[in-house]
């Protein structure tokens, strides 16, 4: 039977990791040419939830799903952390 990881003693990890996630989203969103705004309107999102998405900070996995749609990649691609 498989020992199940122990956590770090701080929630540095999960900051770090959604430092990536949003450097991705604003990496494809550049690299598709589009700009902040027309990525949050064709999401449905608000321009306070979409930037929270691209600094990194605690966003909901449906705004996630949202926003990979936009950009058309797949879920796991935006998420995927290391």
């Amino acid at each position: 039977m498989e020992q199940v990881p122990d956590l770090p003693d701080d929630d540095s990890w999960m900051y770090t990791q959604r430092q990536a996630i949003g450097a991705r989203i604003r990496a494809e969103r550049r690299r598709q040419q589009l700009t902040q705004d027309e990525v949050w309107i064709a999401a449905g999102l608000t321009r306070w939830t979409y930037q929270r998405a691209e600094y990194g900070e605690d966003i909901k996995l449906s705004t996630l799903q949202r926003i990979a749609r936009v950009l058309g990649v797949p879920l796991a691609e935006l998420a995927a952390v290391e």
